[in-house]
């Protein structure tokens, strides 16, 4: 989930800043509307997801496959197989999500999210963070381009997303996303793989290594997610997500007898 910062973090100061400047100037014009819509690549010539208890279906280009291989590639170390088992673009979204719910197994929460970090420091080039923290300190602006770069950048992962205002310490601001129906929930069905592999570490990368607070809320009911930019994440004990049953209906590995879903432990 923090394709959003990789992706100019491996550029050069220049393209940095051409890259920012590019991508503000699309977000103050649909800004201004309170909301900035990006299109993904769905099959549905409506470019919504599918409705709950249907799967979306998606037309992946050479970028989107581009990110699933290396992501995939990087985990494959942690899942029992090996970086290199399988050519670039051998791997599909299926098999990515695949990748990562063997990167869960046998795993307790805590070593699935250290994975996930180790993951994406492996893919960040060297003093990234560092480089972050210095172009993005923690105010308004940071957080509402983070936003921004995120419906671009996330679209392979999460499916299509839109710019939202939200509150953070009682300022309205662009600085939310709104995940429709996340592909990475709908396609793993499974709420440990949700809130381990992507969530906790999301918002613990983003906060802790990049120096910018991020908040991230699924909704389990309808497989949507709201990232809130700037606002710090709840204490574990807080968490909603920590208390949430498995989805008996789309996870294969649910226990249907627990009132939190086992991986969450």
């Amino acid at each position: 989930m923090v394709v959003s910062s990789i992706v100019p973090a491996m550029n050069s100061p220049a393209a940095l800043v051409s890259t920012n400047h590019s991508v503000l100037q699309k977000s103050r014009v649909m800004l201004g509307k309170k909301t900035m819509s990006i299109r993904c690549r769905i099959a549905d010539v409506s470019g919504e997801p599918a409705p709950m208890g249907q799967k979306t279906k998606y037309r992946d280009g050479l970028v989107e496959r581009a990110f699933m291989n290396l992501f995939a590639r990087k985990m494959e170390k942690f899942a029992g197989g090996a970086e290199d088992e399988k050519g670039w673009f051998d791997y599909d979204y299926e098999s990515f999500v695949e990748t990562s719910r063997r990167v869960m197994i046998g795993r307790t929460s805590l070593q699935q999210q250290q994975i996930v970090r180790e993951v994406l420091l492996s893919i960040l080039p060297p003093g990234a963070p560092a480089q972050f923290r210095k172009l993005f300190p923690p105010t308004r602006w940071a957080a509402e381009f983070n936003a921004a770069l995120t419906t671009v950048f996330f679209q392979w992962l999460v499916g299509p997303s839109q710019v939202v205002e939200v509150e953070v310490d009682g300022i309205k601001q662009a600085s939310g996303v709104l995940i429709k129906k996340c592909r990475y929930l709908e396609t793993s069905g499974c709420v440990g793989m949700c809130v381990n592999l992507c969530k906790i570490p999301t918002q613990d990368f983003f906060t802790n290594e990049f120096g910018l607070p991020l908040t991230m809320t699924p909704n389990f009911e309808d497989m949507s997610c709201e990232m809130k930019y700037g606002q710090l994440p709840p204490k574990f004990e807080e968490d909603p997500a920590f208390k949430q049953a498995c989805l008996t209906n789309f996870c294969s590995i649910a226990n249907p007898n627990t009132n939190a879903c086992p991986k969450l432990k």
